[in-house]
């Protein structure tokens, strides 16, 4: 089944200052990172909000508890324009029931199967994802 295509738009307030809806949600967008975040602060919080959704969607669904999850990222710039982003490290932390080798297995799904914004950036972007498990026992 195909989503629908995804529509949003812009429109500019003043300076390098916009303002966005998508749908029913509204957000500002600043190009000197004053007021807002700026597009490539926007692209980071979408990948690692991305990975993490699937992170958690995946684990639970295999009936495992999450109490807390957070993640980091850190992405390295080309000095030259356009500044895209050519290495990215992810890190999370979880609080989980889940094994080392069910978070690990959730992270590849999302890298290589689910994570529709990493599938829409460069292939060349070198991208590290780890994590750190914090054990939750089943039932706590």
């Amino acid at each position: 089944m195909s989503k629908p295509p995804m529509s949003v738009s812009l429109s500019w307030d003043h300076a390098l200052e916009f303002s966005g809806e998508a749908g029913k949600h509204e957000l500002g967008i600043d190009g000197a990172s004053y007021t807002a975040p700026s597009p490539m602060q926007l692209l980071a919080i979408s990948l690692a909000g991305c990975m993490a959704i699937d992170v958690v969607h995946i684990l639970t669904r295999g009936h495992h508890t999450i109490t807390a999850l957070g993640t980091t990222f850190t992405g390295e710039r080309a000095p030259e324009e356009p500044h895209r982003f050519v290495k990215i490290d992810l890190r999370f932390s979880i609080s989980t029931s889940a094994s080392n080798e069910q978070v690990e297995r959730a992270l590849d799904l999302s890298r290589n199967k689910y994570c529709s914004v990493w599938n829409s950036l460069r292939q060349d972007i070198e991208l590290t994802v780890s994590f750190e498990l914090k054990r939750e026992e089943a039932g706590t």
